[in-house]
């Protein structure tokens, strides 16, 4: 094989080179002058790029070699300053050990601290402090600063000292730090050293050394180092506490190059809170200071920039004639895919150009049109005077910037609606050559606008046919948007109509929003939504001395803003009809009771010939006792008091009787519960001892009170107990199952608390289709029954927002009694005075 070697290596070289030369020849010409302009190019950049990587790599292994030899100086020095802070720390512990083992006089502190200053340049001041941060003894040297001493007697309040304190009383060891810079001409920082006491285990204090960061940069760091290099302290933001650092030159300002001979490194035991810095002197020029460089870089900069220059005049005119035909055809592309028709005339009148959409447009080829003069072939023959006037006026320059209107005519005869926008042909030369003309095709658009106006016609007169008026105002403002015939007719054309009905709606005010409102209208007015919540009200306008329904709603006007839209109907007439059934109702409801009444007659009579015999017969016997005079005094007033009692018993009984048949408004108001059940108790026990019906009722202890009308809720309840009773009768039951109960307890219905009040009876219960109508007018299964009084019940029940039910109870298949119940919900809480509204206008129902 290495025989054979030297004999494939020229093979191979006659097979790369016939490659070279077969691609070569394959290039165009255009290619063949590209590559042959580039290569001198390439050539000459490389050439740069090898003379750039040999200085570079030079001048790293100098910068190595620098950095090196700081680095090492850098770790001696630090360790230097580390063994003679160590060697003060050692001391000042000796001081506090002996202070805490009573071994040191207080006197003898000053001696000793005064020794060591004096001793050690870079201490500056020793101070005793006990536990409490009060400064026992302090002793500095000459060159410390007023605003730097420590009087014995101060307290440490605040600052880096006191939180140095904290932090060696919780360690319990040294504890080095260094206080921030202060602004410029203050005194240079020092650095403190705090060594704690030991008062029998427990914390007795510390003892403060105060140290001259730069005394200590300048006795303890080497001199030769100081000699060949910048040496500072600096903390850990970098804030020079003692040196000079070296100024930055044109070497640190440059992008491309900062100073990196530099090297810093933290002081144990302080640790970042102080970092020893040193800078190297310049010793070379560097890359960018190097003649030879500099002479080698600009002669193959001009180089490179005379090949680019040759290159670039070659290939210009080849790409303007590229650029060219780009714009040409994209031009041309553009012009023939808008759908927008353009015309060029001279300024004589004769067509220069037609685009793709025109020729659509009338169906004529570009060739038929251009060229042509007045009249064109697309103009329609009833319309050549009016087409030529417009053309003068183009021609002259007095063309409409909106456009006009014209019709065309298509090369098969069809006539359609198009629109012209004309304007100047400038050249590049900024001279006008001609009008440039685009037409637009509008029948379609035309066709939309007159269904549009027909259907706005259409609208309109359905609103103006409407028996409701309707008007539309923005929020805010008197202006009113719209108002059909029938509010024209009410209120005229001004919007106080429309501003009464809000305000006496009750509905939100345009003007004056209430502020229970501010999140709707806040929401709408944000959300511009077409649709809002509406709100319903009947007022009552005297002025036309008619009751309306207002219904309000909010929406966006064509303009965006937010109105409000009123719909008022005229409810006069049912108004009227509901006012005439609520007083036929409330006179059936008074024919009930009397009937009621006139059923219970006889056992009324019973009931009030009790008290009666009994008063006659209080009368007769002291009549008599009186004639034989045989009664004493207080006998006397005895038997008065017992007729007095039961002349009441009579009067009350009559009371009742008279308030609960007696015709009277509805009066809603709150009712205790016990009260109305014991009044309806009292009365239906005279009918049910007639029927010999045993009669119990349960009330639940402590029952919130109800908003109702008494008379009424008690006249539900004699119903019901009373037709108990007579079903009863009716089944001819055992005196042992002639029974009435009545309960009345809490309950709830659909999540709403109330009171259930439930009349259970032992009878024969009602048939499925009794069942069916027992509620509806006119309906009774008694022959000398109306058929009103359960349906009034259930209409009492309703009125006050309640539920009445009815059901049979069954043991086993056998019925055994009936239960009506019925269900009213309790009184709302009254509202406070802070946050009730107005009351309300009478004459309005929501």
């Amino acid at each position: 094989m290495p025989a054979n070697a030297p004999a494939a290596s020229p093979s191979a070289l006659k097979k790369l080179a016939r490659r070279w030369q077969q691609w070569w020849r394959g290039l165009t010409p255009h290619r063949q002058d590209r590559f042959a302009a580039l290569a001198p190019l390439v050539a000459v950049v490389l050439f740069l790029l090898a003379i750039a990587t040999s200085f570079w790599y030079l001048r790293a292994e100098e910068i190595d070699r620098e950095r090196e030899a700081l680095r090492r100086d850098v770790e001696y020095a630090q360790q230097r300053v580390r063994l003679r802070l160590l060697e003060r720390q050692e001391q000042i512990m000796r001081i506090a050990r002996d202070l805490s083992n009573h071994e040191l006089q207080r006197s003898d502190f000053a001696l000793r601290a005064e020794n060591l200053i004096s001793q050690y340049p870079e201490l500056q001041s020793v101070t005793l402090i006990d536990a409490r941060r009060n400064i026992r003894l302090s002793q500095a040297a000459p060159t410390v600063g007023s605003s730097q001493l420590r009087v014995a007697g101060e307290v440490l309040k605040s600052g880096a000292a006191a939180t140095l304190f904290e932090l060696t009383r919780d360690l319990g060891q040294p504890v080095y730090a260094q206080p921030p810079v202060g602004d410029d001409g203050a005194p240079p920082p020092l650095l403190q050293l705090m060594v704690p006491l030991s008062a029998n285990g427990a914390f007795g204090g510390v003892v403060l050394a105060e140290y001259s960061v730069d005394s200590l940069l300048r006795y303890a760091t080497p001199t030769e180092v100081l000699s060949r290099y910048a040496v500072t302290f600096v903390d850990s933001s970098h804030h020079v506490l003692a040196g000079t650092p070296l100024e930055p030159g044109l070497r640190e300002r440059m992008p491309w190059d900062t100073w990196a001979n530099a090297y810093e490194v933290a002081v144990s035991p302080v640790g970042n809170g102080l970092v020893l810095r040193a800078q190297a002197y310049r010793t070379s020029l560097g890359l960018v200071g190097n003649g030879l460089f500099w002479l080698v870089g600009v002669l193959s900069v001009m180089t490179v920039w005379l090949l680019v220059a040759t290159w670039r005049h070659t290939r210009r005119r080849m790409r303007t004639q590229e650029a060219l035909i780009v714009e040409t055809n994209f031009r041309r592309a553009m012009e023939n895919s808008v759908l927008t028709g353009m015309r060029a005339l001279d300024l004589q009148g004769r067509i220069t150009y037609v685009n793709a959409a025109f020729c659509q447009m009338t169906g004529w080829s570009e060739k038929e049109l251009v060229g042509q003069t007045p009249p064109y072939v697309y103009w329609p023959e009833s319309e050549y005077e009016n087409l030529k006037a417009k053309l003068t006026e183009e021609l002259s320059g007095k063309s409409v910037p909106g456009g006009f209107q014209v019709r065309v005519r298509r090369r098969n005869g069809s006539i359609f609606d198009a629109r012209l926008y004309v304007s100047p042909l400038i050249d590049a030369h900024g001279q006008q050559t001609g009008w440039m003309t685009s037409m637009t095709d509008i029948t379609e658009p035309n066709r939309i606008r007159e269904q549009l106006s027909a259907s706005h016609e259409r609208f309109t007169i359905v609103l103006e046919s409407l028996d409701a008026s309707v008007s539309v105002a923005p929020l805010g403002s008197e202006e009113l948007l719209f108002a059909n015939r029938l509010y024209r007719q009410w209120f005229g054309s001004q919007t106080t109509g429309h501003l009464q009905m809000v305000a006496q709606g009750g509905v939100l005010r345009a003007s004056t929003p209430r502020d229970d409102n501010d999140a709707a209208l806040a929401a709408l007015s944000t959300n511009r939504k077409g649709g809002a919540p509406s709100g319903n009200a009947e007022i009552y306008l005297p002025e036309l001395d008619k009751w309306l329904e207002v219904r309000s709603r909010y929406l966006n006007w064509v303009d965006g803003r937010l109105a409000q839209m009123v719909i008022a109907t005229d409810i006069t007439q049912r108004r009227l009809a509901e006012e005439q059934a609520a007083r036929q109702t409330e006179r059936a409801q008074s024919v009930s009771r009397l009937i009621t009444m006139g059923e219970m007659a006889s056992s009324v009579a019973h009931e009030l010939n009790q008290p009666l015999t009994a008063i006659s017969n209080y009368c007769s016997g002291m009549i008599s006792r009186i004639e034989k005079g045989q009664i004493a005094e207080d006998m006397l007033l005895a038997a008065l008091h017992k007729t007095a009692h039961q002349a009441q018993r009579a009067g009350q009984i009559i009371q009742r009787i008279r308030a609960f048949v007696k015709r009277s408004e509805p009066n809603r108001q709150l009712a205790r519960v016990e009260s109305m059940v014991g009044e309806a108790v009292e009365l239906a026990e005279i009918e049910l001892r007639r029927h010999n019906v045993r009669l119990t009722h349960y009330v639940a202890a402590r029952l919130p009170p109800v908003m109702a009308d008494s008379i009424l809720i008690e006249q539900v309840l004699i119903n019901l107990m009373k037709n108990g009773a007579e079903s009863i009768a009716n089944a001819q039951r055992p005196p042992h199952q002639r029974a009435v109960e009545l309960r009345v307890v809490p309950q709830q219905l659909n999540g709403q608390a109330g009171v259930e009040f439930v009349v259970q009876d032992t009878g024969r219960g009602l048939a499925p289709e009794v069942l069916a109508h027992l509620f509806e007018a006119f309906y009774s299964t008694k022959s000398e029954g109306m058929g009103m009084g359960l349906n009034l019940c259930r209409s009492i029940v309703e009125s006050h927002q309640g539920r009445m039910h009815v059901q049979n109870l069954y043991n086993a298949d056998e019925v055994v009694g009936c239960r009506f119940s019925f269900w009213l919900p309790l009184a709302s809480p009254l509202p406070t005075a802070a946050t009730s509204d107005p009351p309300p206008d009478p004459r309005i129902t929501a």
